[in-house]
């Protein structure tokens, strides 16, 4: 479904998530509303990726008492909400409590609208009726909604015409616009050990097989040890393709994590195997994990196969 390349409006300045004087992440509340078929709910995805507290079609009455719960809230100081032709004539109401609103909390209205031939064809697509009802044609409902939103998207801070975006460049724009500035590596790696004779990992995103190394399997002492122990460690590390690989599959990931990030995946798993799951991959899916922590990102070693 196509969705915004070009925002019609915004400020040039970039949102920042400093703490306040407490030492608390700054409390903030946006506010996503526009056009029904507009792509409300991938941006309200892409909020929930980023790590702010997401509610859809929260009724505009209670937004002050939402907005109060996340000035006093530590778990869900960022707050995102949909809120759209869904209330009905309460929407009407909305521009005020907004008003209201910004004096408790740092407050951000995104607007988001497509073309009308862009919008009948993703109601054509989706088959899903237009929320003002299946009386009119959805052109006509789509007339009526502008109508009735036109005070809202002139008080938005932010007006995105998503026309032309895809799901996936909507949610690179906004990630991009919204997101903290340490969240350029804002992304969950899981390095998972394996043993092929157990089978692949169902849920890997990356799988490199490290069975041209040599095996400590056949050397006695190593047998019943593993990949973690240091002898077993330095015995694998000892072989200077085992070092290579490291080296060439750490930079090979330190350059891949960015474009991940950048697509929207916000965990990724890479596996390593070995025939039995004990000694090589371990030992590997140790050392890559060290070399992705030092790189910044969020790590998590997992040896599915090897003994506990």
């Amino acid at each position: 479904m196509p969705f915004a390349r070009t925002p019609l409006r915004r400020r040039t300045d970039k949102v920042g998530h400093k703490p306040g004087r407490d030492g608390r992440e700054r409390a903030e509340l946006v506010i996503i509303t526009g056009m029904s078929g507009s792509g409300k709910a991938s941006a309200l995805k892409a909020f929930e990726d980023l790590g702010y507290y997401c509610v859809d079609n929260l009724p505009v009455e209670l937004i002050p008492r939402f907005a109060e719960l996340a000035m006093q809230s530590a778990e869900i100081r960022r707050t995102a909400l949909v809120v759209d032709v869904r209330e009905g004539s309460k929407l009407e109401r909305l521009p005020g409590i907004l008003k209201s609103v910004k004096r408790q909390i740092p407050t951000r209205v995104i607007y988001l609208e497509a073309s009308d031939a862009s919008l009948v064809r993703r109601f054509s697509e989706t088959r899903r009726p237009h929320p003002l009802g299946m009386d009119a044609p959805v052109k006509s409902s789509l007339t009526t909604e502008r109508r009735h939103l036109k005070p809202i998207r002139a008080i938005a801070d932010l007006v995105i015409d998503t026309s032309k975006f895809n799901v996936h460049e909507l949610r690179a724009y906004l990630t991009d616009r919204f997101q903290k500035h340490s969240a350029d590596k804002n992304i969950l790696v899981s390095c998972v050990s394996f043993g092929y004779r157990h089978g692949v990992p169902e849920d890997a995103d990356l799988v490199f097989d490290v069975r041209f190394l040599p095996n400590p399997h056949f050397v006695p002492e190593f047998r019943p040890l593993t990949g973690r122990h240091p002898k077993v460690a330095k015995y694998i590390r000892s072989f200077p393709q085992t070092q290579e690989f490291i080296r060439r599959i750490s930079e090979l990931l330190v350059y891949l994590l960015p474009h991940y990030i950048r697509e929207g995946k916000s965990y990724l798993t890479i596996s390593f195997g070995c025939t039995g799951g004990q000694h090589r991959s371990v030992l590997i899916a140790e050392e890559v994990g060290k070399q992705l922590r030092k790189a910044g990102y969020r790590m998590k070693v997992v040896h599915r196969d090897s003994p506990k």
